[in-house]
């Protein structure tokens, strides 16, 4: 007799910002990412991914990889390395690395908005476009990661 078990993987993408992080989360099947949420980039900030991660039962983080036209870590890059170091030593958790070039101009494009000039976008859309943002980093990482386990 053949046993199957189904375990759910969920996933949280995470697009970090100097000043708000946009959280995104997979469905239980780990195929679909949606946007979840913004939070503040602040002291608080690790303790609220601990927090998302326990109340949502996420199996991994996805965390967007920031480069600059040229291909090379642009200056923020620092920060989110040092962020996913944080993270990986608070939660006990898989923390990978996606590439997110364009992602918050291709949320906002997708939303409608001016997407060559970020000044034209109000904060709240602003807001909205990062955690959109986080979900197409997810569902980058997700689609690469579907495709080689077929």
């Amino acid at each position: 007799m053949t046993i199957w078990y189904y375990k759910y993987m969920r996933y949280l993408g995470i697009d970090y910002g100097t000043k708000r992080v946009g959280i995104a989360i997979s469905d239980e099947d780990g195929n679909m990412a949606f946007p979840y949420k913004i939070i503040p980039n602040n002291m608080e900030l690790v303790d609220s991914i601990h927090n998302i991660c326990g109340t949502e039962e996420i199996s991994a983080i996805v965390l967007g990889e920031s480069h600059d036209l040229s291909g090379k870590p642009n200056k923020v890059m620092g920060s989110i390395e040092e962020f996913k170091r944080n993270i990986e030593a608070e939660l006990e958790i898989p923390v990978y690395f996606e590439k997110e070039f364009m992602t918050t101009i291709e949320a906002r494009g997708r939303m409608g908005k001016e997407v060559n000039n970020a000044k034209k976008v109000k904060k709240g859309e602003q807001a909205q476009a990062d955690s959109s943002a986080a979900a197409l980093i997810l569902q980058r990482y997700l689609d690469r990661k579907n495709i080689n386990n077929l």
